[in-house]
């Protein structure tokens, strides 16, 4: 008998039967993880299916293979309600969860991602400060899933300075005076992202998501026949209608 409990983030669900659910979450100690949830489509544990939702489970099986159940799902903290004056927030939420669902796969810990995407959930109450916060999460996504970018020198100098560009082909960064005369066919690297101290200035956020998407497209979902999240077309279309971009 396989059995485990701890946090996790739920991820979504779909209904199974006609009155129970099959329930995706992200957990520390399993990674991604899927459960039967019995009377998950009642009035009392529907609220709980709700993705960007931080519960206590308890999670039983015969093996880890097996498709088993979640024997509790006890909510902790405010969970998405918390998040209603803020739309665009609300999908970055439905983006994040999309992004792990589809890009990560089943019973892979991933303790530091976890505590990462938790942060990022925090964050999300910070109308300031959690569309930069959101492009570092998508970048860590991908360095956790071994996808990372090389954004530490200049791929053509060695230099550390004055980065700029990523190669869409090699994720290298180059600084801005290597790159210029191939900035047609580079990726704009955002200060804020190529060094933490910086201030995050207009544009920064849209060129961290194009930076983010490419890869993400290219390295995590392609190969797994998914696309980005339809959330995530448009939080960029409704922060660029209020300018946050």
């Amino acid at each position: 008998m396989a059995d485990w409990r701890g946090q996790a983030i739920m991820l979504g669900a779909r209904r199974f039967g006609e009155n129970d659910a099959i329930a995706d979450v992200f957990s520390a100690q399993k990674g991604r993880a899927s459960g039967l949830v019995y009377g998950g489509t009642g009035r009392k544990k529907k609220p709980l299916l709700e993705p960007g939702t931080v519960l206590d489970v308890q999670w039983r099986a015969r093996s880890d293979a097996a498709l088993g159940h979640f024997e509790t799902l006890e909510p902790v903290g405010t969970g998405p309600a918390a998040l209603m004056d803020d739309p665009a927030a609300l999908l970055a939420l439905g983006a994040l969860t999309s992004l792990l669902r589809d890009g990560l796969m089943e019973h892979q810990p991933q303790p530091a991602l976890f505590e990462a995407t938790l942060l990022m959930l925090d964050a999300l109450g910070d109308r300031a400060v959690w569309p930069a916060a959101y492009v570092r999460w998508e970048l860590g996504l991908l360095a956790e899933t071994g996808y990372g970018l090389d954004l530490s020198v200049c791929a053509l100098t060695g230099s550390s300075e004055d980065l700029a560009w990523v190669s869409p082909k090699t994720g290298r960064a180059a600084c801005r005076a290597a790159g210029e005369p191939y900035a047609d066919k580079l990726l704009v690297l955002p200060g804020f992202v190529a060094d933490s101290r910086k201030p995050v200035l207009g544009g920064d956020v849209a060129d961290g998501l194009a930076l983010g998407g490419w890869f993400l497209n290219r390295e995590l979902l392609a190969p797994v026949q998914k696309d980005l999240p339809e959330a995530r077309y448009r939080l960029i279309n409704t922060l660029a209608r209020e300018g946050r971009l």
